[in-house]
């Protein structure tokens, strides 16, 4: 069968590229093209727009890029059409992707959502958007079922797919010779340029306090200019397209809002949750986002409480920073909170196999 793909971000290509591993393992004839990244390339996945292209953030942002967005969506509909895919798998990207679903949905091209958008955050009512326009709705977060269902809306949950992208790297990593005994603070400052701008400057600010006793690592993204993580600092260590690796080995953690939040959690390394927006950007979301909706992390979301402090807009300083990171160095008490709050939270996901799961369940859907 023929499966068109279309991630718009870091997250999503790594997610996209699970999925077509098991997709190609339990569909000897399966042909995928995608909108990804190298993750998928590597799957054997032909990428036809790459997310370099395609990561804007912020309402502000997509504003000022609109033109861009809307001749991306020209393209992406007339590969679709030529592809003509069994399935159209949309991950994530819900600016774009929603619009996508109701082009399809006309098409009549059969539409599955894995990773559902955040609606139960921003816009309720795009619930019936999703319900009319989408064929198949997968969900990662453990009460998006819940939430769906009050809207009469039936959802899978197969549980939360970095679990295996995590367990498959732990497999494969190999022993490193360290000659710096030091512990690694590291700084993962996000997967887009305006995040990059905002949040690594203040990162390496804060990170100043720690540099005597620990090695400062930044986290760098090859998909992203290099001069986007230039420092004068000659005590920060850069490293690119090794995220895994380096949480791998950090004793903690300043993460920029997102999925790295996640990631950090489940490799069990105590963090600080960054964020900082547009100021526009930020207002606008404030007035879209529920307010029952109390955190932004999805460390803390999942798990319904504070686990992790969140510094967002004006709470990002880097004394404040400075601040929280100190309680999560040994021999601290809020270090080992922490990391038993993580196992609860991995409790929580649905264990590993979540991308074999989906991929079987998309597979039958196809075939009915």
């Amino acid at each position: 069968m023929k499966y068109f793909i279309v991630a718009g971000e870091a997250s999503g290509d790594l997610h996209g590229s699970n999925l077509a591993k098991h997709l190609k393992l339990n569909d000897s004839n399966a042909v995928i093209q995608a909108w990804g990244g190298d993750r998928m390339g590597q799957q054997g996945v032909e990428v036809k727009k790459h997310i370099r292209e395609l990561a804007f953030m912020g309402f502000v942002e997509v504003l000022l890029n609109i033109r861009t967005i809307l001749r991306n969506f020209e393209v992406c509909k007339s590969q679709i059409e030529a592809f003509a895919p069994d399935a159209l798998i949309l991950i994530d990207y819900p600016g774009f992707n929603m619009r996508l679903a109701k082009w399809a949905n006309k098409k009549k091209i059969k539409t599955i959502y894995y990773i559902s958008p955040q609606v139960w955050a921003w816009k309720k009512s795009r619930v019936k958007v999703l319900r009319r326009t989408v064929d198949e709705m997968f969900t990662i977060l453990p009460f998006e079922k819940d939430f769906y269902a009050k809207y009469g809306m039936k959802v899978h949950y197969e549980g939360h797919p970095l679990i295996d992208a995590i367990e498959d790297f732990k497999k494969n990593i190999s022993v490193k010779k360290n000659t710096d005994d030091r512990p690694i603070l590291a700084l993962l400052p996000g997967s887009r340029k305006q995040e990059i701008k905002k949040m690594l400057p203040v990162m390496l600010q804060a990170s100043d306090a720690f540099s005597d006793t620990h090695r400062i690592i930044v986290a760098a993204l090859s998909i992203l200019p290099k001069e986007l993580y230039e420092t004068t600092r000659k005590n920060v260590e850069i490293i690119t397209d090794q995220t895994y690796n380096l949480l791998s080995d950090a004793q903690c953690a300043f993460v920029t809002s997102g999925t790295a939040t996640l990631e950090t959690a489940l490799f069990k390394v105590p963090l600080v949750v960054c964020y900082k927006a547009n100021t526009l950007s930020y207002l606008i979301a404030r007035q879209l986002v529920g307010k029952n909706i109390k955190y932004i992390s999805l460390v803390n979301l999942i798990a319904e409480k504070e686990i992790c402090t969140e510094l967002i807009q004006d709470k990002l300083t880097k004394e404040n920073m400075i601040y929280e990171m100190k309680k999560l160095i040994p021999p601290q008490p809020l270090r080992n909170t922490m990391l038993s709050e993580y196992d609860l939270l991995y409790s929580k996901l649905g264990g590993s196999g979540a991308s074999e799961r989906v991929a079987s369940k998309i597979i039958n859907i196809c075939k009915e």
